[in-house]
């Protein structure tokens, strides 16, 4: 079984606007929708569409929370949240409009006892079971000696610091790693170099994405490999490194090959980055066979 946790979910609420967004102006939208995610959330979802089970779990709170719950079990996804008491689940507004602004809301506040509860419900994890995403320092220390596989998708010192408890998977990009290394990355060389760096911190296999230019795996054997992205129209680049993750750990563990692994990652992230919400199953298929 695989989980995702998810600190922090949203809804988003998108809105298009066919002329640039005036300021301090009565804006008309051509368009909206709302989309549930959050980063755990987002690969719950891909993994779903491969026919993997999994299950999300994280907080929600208020009315926004009771919404975010249903409508994701109108998609198919099995959660098992943790319903916190005060505050709301949090609105994000994406404005469309040439250019894209957003405004992210802050989400609620995590009481001491609903992290509790979280741990709680890591302790039933068993060997085999696979924590992807956002889980940190503390869920990873708790997790240690159990025989579980974590995945983790994380920026800077939150990546860092959880590199001690050998995450079976990180996934940053070539510029989060580089901000890591402290330097700038131009070539493979360098990237391989930089995901050596952390794999000698403890990460056993590192992934990095490199949007349009495709991605690099770095294999807890060593092994370097590199692909490329199949051709498509870019509409949507949110959600796509989520997708990337969801579709490695199914690949993996359909097959148990890193290569298999990242194509079928590599098909995921791109199918979400040609649609206009995440992957779908024909879609990514129809990715995967030109890969």
């Amino acid at each position: 079984m695989i989980y995702t946790v998810t600190f922090n979910p949203a809804i988003d609420y998108v809105v298009r606007l066919d002329t640039p967004l005036e300021v301090g102006e009565v804006n008309r939208a051509k368009g909206e929708d709302c989309v549930l995610g959050g980063k755990g959330i987002n690969v719950s979802g891909v993994l779903a569409e491969l026919g993997c089970r999994n299950t999300a779990l994280g907080f929600v709170a208020g009315e926004t929370g009771a919404w975010l719950e249903r409508g994701l079990a109108a998609q198919g996804i099995t959660t098992d949240f943790i319903h916190l008491e005060q505050g709301m689940t949090r609105i994000n507004v994406k404005i469309k409009a040439g250019q894209e602004t957003e405004l992210n809301g802050a989400g609620p506040d995590i009481p001491e006892s609903a992290m509790e509860q979280l741990e709680a419900q890591l302790d039933k994890l068993a060997e085999g079971d696979q924590p992807a995403q956002t889980t940190y320092e503390r869920l990873l220390a708790r997790l240690e000696g159990h025989g579980v596989h974590t995945v983790v998708d994380a920026t800077r010192d939150l990546l860092v610091n959880v590199l001690q408890y050998h995450p079976f998977l990180i996934k940053p990009n070539n510029h989060e790693l580089g901000e890591i290394v402290g330097r700038t990355l131009t070539t493979d060389a360098d990237i391989t170099a930089a995901a050596r760096t952390l794999q000698e911190k403890g990460a056993r296999n590192v992934l990095v994405s490199m949007a349009g230019d495709g991605a690099l795996l770095l294999d807890e054997k060593g092994e370097v490999h590199r692909i490329g992205t199949p051709k498509g129209k870019v509409v949507n680049s949110v959600g796509a490194g989520d997708s990337m993750v969801a579709g490695f750990v199914a690949g993996y563990l359909r097959s148990g090959s890193y290569l298999e692994a990242l194509r079928l990652g590599t098909a995921c992230g791109s199918a979400t980055a040609f649609s206009l919400g995440l992957a779908k199953k024909e879609k990514i298929d129809a990715l995967l066979a030109t890969i």
